[in-house]
């Protein structure tokens, strides 16, 4: 049986890390307002339930095991990272004085999806950390879907925390100016991103 005590609060920390789905989701919460956020922060469940769906499918396994699949996988995602960072950065008066009316829910989700698919830490997470908790006795198979619903469930904790966080920014600041100084930090967080991860070693 999975060890829920353990898997819950170890995952819970993973869904919480501050990386490049999270801080999106607290910068359109702090331009945007809680609504326009956390519908673009749900554009991650359908990237997460695929790469679950490819790690009960042992996909997952053979990409993590392919240097070269990884590689092509690794550098996609900085290359994503940064360009998405680098946007940030140009426009961050432009993004600073947009209102949710603004902005497509479509677009908003869609760019949390990007970032979703094409991070491999995701797989990463899915690989190596779900094995861990899986019951030898048990269907390997069914464990992994359970635990892939929990962890969708988490992350949807998660992305509510960070909308909360960027809410509550938005009413204690009111300048325009620190928007553009926070659409820089957020680029510069996803630009940072990417340079690790193409730097990273496997």
């Amino acid at each position: 049986m999975i060890a829920w005590s353990v898997f819950i609060p170890a995952c819970f920390a993973l869904n919480c890390a501050p990386g490049p789905n999270n801080m999106l989701a607290f910068s359109n919460a702090a331009r945007l307002g809680a609504g326009p956020a956390m519908l673009g922060g749900l554009g991650r469940m359908p990237a997460f339930a695929f790469l679950i769906l490819i790690t009960i499918l042992g996909l997952g396994a053979v990409l993590a095991a392919s240097a070269t699949a990884f590689t092509i996988i690794k550098f996609a995602g900085a290359i994503y990272l940064i360009y998405v960072g680098i946007q940030f950065w140009r426009k961050a008066r432009e993004l600073a004085s947009m209102r949710s009316a603004d902005v497509s829910m479509k677009a908003l989700m869609r760019r949390d999806f990007t970032l979703a698919i094409s991070n491999p830490k995701a797989i990463a997470i899915f690989t190596a950390f779900f094995p861990q908790f899986i019951d030898a006795s048990e269907p390997a198979w069914s464990q992994l879907a359970a635990m892939g619903v929990v962890f969708l469930l988490l992350e949807i904790g998660a992305v509510l925390i960070y909308v909360i966080a960027g809410v509550l920014l938005r009413r204690a600041l009111k300048s325009e100016r620190i928007f553009v100084h926070l659409n820089r930090l957020v680029g510069g967080v996803l630009i940072a991103s990417g340079g690790s991860m193409a730097l990273s070693s496997r």
